[in-house]
């Protein structure tokens, strides 16, 4: 099925819980109302002329500071071969939707990704706790809003590092008893040959 045909579905069996479609994206997408995302994702599996049996990924996003957060299911059926995306709109403050880890397991990780750097909660989810960063840390890292808490059990976090350049004691120097020094260079333990050792062209 097209994009268009998928979107005239939606719309048919859920009326005015399909919000919006673009067809012209790269990745067409259908935005729904959060509170339908559970009952729209088990008719996108379920219905054999749909049969979305696989969720590729999903995705937390943060549209800016001052507005609100989102979240993409990318979609795809393996008997079919037809794919589309999902979108949520959420408020920044408490934002939820319905867990979808009934209809796709792999949504287990990704619901707690979401949870984890944009605090997303996601209702029904069997074990809805952070898996990058520890239990107890303060904020969510991949919100545009977020502050890195200054001290973490005691231990000072870094911050404002130009990591990519190595300015860490250049950029705050009153911090270097704190975090790591980073060498400039990675050095060449390994040779292009294999055995440790330099090639002719590396030793130039």
């Amino acid at each position: 099925m097209t994009p268009q045909e998928i979107h005239q579905k939606l719309q048919e069996k859920f009326g005015d819980r399909i919000l919006e479609f673009n067809g012209q994206a790269l990745d067409p997408w259908i935005k729904i109302k959060p509170e339908a995302a559970l009952e729209v994702s088990r008719y996108l599996k379920d219905d054999p002329n749909l049969s979305f049996t696989s969720l590729m990924c999903l995705s937390g996003v943060d549209y800016g500071a001052d507005t609100h957060l989102g979240l993409v299911y990318n979609l795809f059926s393996m008997k079919h071969r037809h794919k589309i995306a999902l979108r949520v709109d959420l408020p920044r403050d408490n934002p939820r939707v319905p867990s979808v880890e009934s209809v796709w397991r792999t949504a287990d990780w990704h619901e707690r990704e979401a949870f984890d750097l944009f605090g997303i909660h996601f209702e029904g989810h069997p074990d809805l706790r952070r898996i990058l960063c520890p239990d107890d840390w303060e904020g969510y890292p991949l919100r545009k809003d977020y502050v890195v808490q200054e001290y973490y059990h005691g231990i000072r976090v870094p911050y404002q590092e130009d990591w990519a350049k190595y300015e860490t004691f250049a950029r705050n120097p009153e911090r270097g008893h704190f975090v790591f020094k980073f060498e400039p260079r990675v050095p060449n333990l390994v040779g292009s040959d294999g055995d440790g050792k330099k090639t002719a062209k590396e030793k130039e």
